[in-house]
């Protein structure tokens, strides 16, 4: 284990976050807490590549979405997904605490947004209007305050501890020398 390269050490740990995020999804939590769309956040803040970036929460998902079932609205919480690594991608340059609560907060409003209105669209729960689609949103304000925890405290669990890391790996380094 010693001769582990940096890519391999990163790649271990990308999947054992994927694999954390997908057991989290599957297992008992209070709703819409969860860590994916922090680890999306962050994915996009750190992966020069969005692809990569997009496939780390993708991944998650998929892994628990086939555990726990599929649903017809699965689209709009990838497009949330997918549109929370952009905010992420957004960060890239210069994020501080102040930058990563906002970005958590626009990821979650975003994703809202986003999955309640595909609830609306060709729901038999809401007419097909403006009164229907309204109507969505007020029914998802439970989820999203839910969401917004959730999001801020894994965003500051993934941040915080890339930080520590960094700066633990940086001393580590500079007292080798």
């Amino acid at each position: 284990m010693k001769n582990l390269s940096d890519n391999t050490v990163r790649l271990s740990a990308l999947a054992a976050v994927i694999l954390f995020a997908a057991l989290y999804r599957v297992l008992p939590h209070p709703p819409n807490i969860a860590p994916v769309a922090a680890m999306a956040l962050f994915a996009g803040a750190h992966f020069r590549d969005w692809r990569i970036a997009l496939a780390a929460p993708i991944s998650a998902m998929l892994i628990s979405d086939f555990l726990i079932g599929l649903h017809s609205t699965l689209i709009f919480v990838y497009a949330g997904m997918a549109a929370t690594v952009g905010i992420g991608c957004l960060l890239r340059r210069h994020y501080n605490g102040s930058t990563i609560i906002v970005g958590s907060l626009a990821s979650s409003t975003l994703f809202y947004l986003i999955t309640n209105f595909g609830s609306w669209l060709g729901s038999p729960f809401y007419t097909q209007n403006a009164s229907g689609l309204f109507s969505a949103y007020i029914a998802g304000i439970p989820f999203y305050q839910y969401s917004v925890i959730g999001d801020l405290a894994f965003a500051g669990i993934f941040f915080g501890a890339y930080n520590l890391a960094a700066r633990h790996g940086t001393r580590t380094k500079a007292s080798s020398l």
